[in-house]
């Protein structure tokens, strides 16, 4: 028995959801902790290519049970949109997908309000998804959010709804001075209870079913979304999303106590990426960001926008490994170097007075007037495309990891060669 947790290690984008396809194959539970439809995990394996939002990349693999948390805000009309995708593709969720009774909705009022904020800030925005991720968070936090427990269980309901809805065309109107249309609490009621019985039979107790399955001794994956440096504490805030994405929320999103997680997996590229604003140190604007942005297919599966792209930053990662615990790291996208003719990483900062930082600090000011230190190594020039093998790989891409590995102090579980499930190097799992 095994549990585990699989988190993204930079912005997000790293490529978590292939690596929780690979290890659900041998996991028993897979558990999205946080986050809602603002995330997006890519899956391709043989001629197939999955983009899921809120179920979890464990659905892909046939013996998995999948579990959305606790942690988690769930759009009902996003899920029900994921679930017909899955059962078009042969893929039955049916005693497979169980939701918590205790994951929050996301209302259409909470996207309206983050589209008027958006709009609002205009040059300012933060650069959200515009999902409404962030209001349903914060109804959470202010003790006025919806629970699936809720829509089944309360007889109340609708008056609840009524007063909710009230509130929040008020504050659309009068706060936010919204122009458009205002939502009607009748209709919303309506469209939910129009769809809430295709998601009743999925609802239970989560935390209960977690909690067991490790007890009985199951493997247990617990898969992230976002990244570290998007965590709502630990991120570089205000350019944050609403959750708790680094390895402390699994437990919190799950149920799973603190001393039954096993390992600790940072998912990284091998290079580093950011969609939409905040500081990135390390971003290129030259020629080989360009490669790294089309090499890489650099755009949002969830928003479709580019990705700003940049050097490995190895100031960020330290500080990740150690705010998360990890265990192991998973580089992906190892192939998207192969044509460079050197690779470089950033080992420190310097900032305006000429000092070392070693460290992002938290203000934004500071942040901005940072420029990178790099260090410098040669690429090897060949394609490493689909190697499955440590030793296949040529010498100068081994010593890269083997430096990033021994910098950070954390082995190497597995390096990806392409977007494949089978374009993987395997040097450790947790499950086995």
């Amino acid at each position: 028995m095994a549990n585990a947790i699989v988190i993204g290690s930079q912005w997000g984008d790293e490529g978590k959801g292939k690596l929780v396809d690979i290890l659900a194959e041998k996991a028993d539970l897979v558990v999205r902790f946080q986050g809602g439809n603002n995330a997006g995990h890519t899956v391709m394996f043989a001629d197939k290519k999955f983009v899921l939002h809120l179920i979890p990349s464990g659905m892909t693999q046939p013996n998995a049970i999948c579990v959305l948390g606790n942690g988690m805000v769930v759009d009902p009309h996003a899920l029900l949109e994921e679930l017909d995708m899955l059962i078009g593709l042969g893929i039955k969720p049916e005693g497979r997908l169980f939701i918590s009774d205790s994951a929050h909705l996301v209302m259409p009022y909470h996207k309206l309000i983050d589209q008027a904020r958006e709009y609002r800030l205009k040059a300012n925005k933060i650069g959200t998804t515009v999902r409404g991720i962030g209001p349903a968070y914060e109804d959470k936090v202010g003790r006025q959010g919806i629970r699936f427990i809720d829509v089944a269980n309360d007889s109340a309901f609708k008056t609840k709804l009524d007063h909710i809805v009230e509130d929040k065309n008020r504050y659309l109107k009068h706060v936010l001075e919204h122009e458009g249309n205002f939502l009607d609490a009748d209709k919303v009621f309506e469209d939910l209870m129009a769809i809430f019985d295709r998601i009743r039979p999925f609802i239970t107790d989560t935390q209960r079913l977690v909690q067991e399955a490790s007890k009985a001794g199951k493997n247990i994956l617990l898969e992230g979304a976002q990244g570290s440096f998007l965590d709502i504490d630990h991120g570089t805030f205000p350019f944050v999303t609403s959750s708790n994405t680094t390895a402390g929320g699994a437990c919190t999103g799950s149920g799973l106590p603190p001393t039954e997680v096993h390992h600790v997996i940072g998912v990284v590229k091998a290079y580093t990426t950011r969609v939409g604003s905040g500081p990135f140190p390390t971003e290129l604007f030259d020629e080989v960001g360009e490669h790294l942005s089309k090499a890489g297919h650099e755009f949002g599966a969830t928003t479709g926008r580019r990705r700003r792209c940049g050097w490995f930053d190895l100031c960020l990662l330290k500080s990740s490994a150690r705010t998360n615990g990890m265990t192991s790291l998973a580089i992906t996208k190892l192939d998207v170097l192969d044509d460079l003719p050197e690779i470089k990483f950033c080992i420190a900062y310097q900032d305006d007075k000429g000092n070392q930082v070693l460290a992002l600090p938290h203000d934004g000011a500071s942040q901005e007037k940072l420029q990178p230190v790099y260090e410098t190594m040669p690429g090897w020039k060949c394609s490493t495309l689909g190697i499955t093998r440590w030793e296949d790989l040529p010498q100068e891409a081994r010593n890269y990891l083997d430096r990033l590995s021994n910098l950070l102090e954390t082995p190497i579980g597995m390096v990806s060669t392409g977007p494949r499930r089978e374009e993987t190097v395997i040097l450790a799992h947790p499950f086995i």
